[in-house]
């Protein structure tokens, strides 16, 4: 209890220091904001191996798509990915929730590096004109990343994958980078933290691009699916 009380008073903490911190960068040039969001990935590692005695592994790196252009569907069980995949990934653009932008300092923190959010849910002029956003942005320096789960889930949850990751994918025509990270077991949504655990971001073979929608959906479905029940 001890510790989990630690780390989240570190971990807060050390996140809207940085933020304060990078508070000037806003009217600078992009890249040294980007900098700031792979200070945070660095510090949710720390705090974690520090004060949960997390180890964390990183399987499959052989697999990561370099020089080209590519995007990330990844699966989602905590707020651990969301930071830790900034020091793997070269600064991802985010695709997240509308409502996150609102949030004070790291809502303006999220315009900055160039997120691009949707209304959930909703049919919008902005939602509408989402495909053609994520096309402008996609770039052989920055994949965009998406969560097709489209929010957190417990670690046992198989809840069927958005389309949007699909239509993403049909749009784009490049390759695309699964990712399986079991980190719900350590960072729930709901619940305590928990001691002594083991989080592996797995890095899945890509998938070409070529494949018909539906056919692609229940392909990435599978594959990311099927790697969490293994590390389960």
């Amino acid at each position: 209890m001890i510790r989990n009380f630690l780390f989240s008073i570190f971990f807060y903490i050390g996140i809207i220091l940085i933020c304060i911190i990078f508070l000037p960068a806003f009217f600078l040039p992009q890249k040294i904001v980007l900098f700031g969001g792979k200070i945070m990935g660095h510090w949710s590692r720390f705090c974690l191996e520090f004060f949960l005695s997390t180890k964390i592994v990183i399987k499959g790196s052989e697999n990561l798509i370099r020089n080209e252009k590519f995007f990330i569907a990844c699966s989602h069980q905590s707020m651990f990915e969301t930071f830790f995949l900034q020091t793997i990934f070269n600064s991802p653009i985010f695709i997240l929730k509308k409502e996150l932008l609102s949030i004070p300092i790291f809502g303006v923190y999220l315009k900055k590096i160039g997120s691009i959010s949707i209304d959930r849910d909703r049919t919008t002029k902005e939602n509408l004109g989402f495909i053609e956003k994520i096309k402008t942005s996609v770039s052989s320096k920055r994949p965009i990343i998406i969560f097709p789960q489209a929010t957190r889930m417990t670690p046992e949850d198989r809840t069927p994958f958005k389309k949007g990751v699909s239509r993403i994918y049909k749009n784009l025509e490049i390759k695309c980078q699964p990712v399986a990270i079991n980190s719900g077991y350590v960072w729930p949504k709901n619940g305590s933290l928990k001691l002594n655990k083991l989080i592996t971001v797995s890095i899945l073979k890509p998938i070409e691009p070529g494949i018909g929608p539906n056919d692609f959906i229940e392909i990435i479905e599978k594959k990311i699916y099927s790697e969490l029940d293994l590390l389960n």
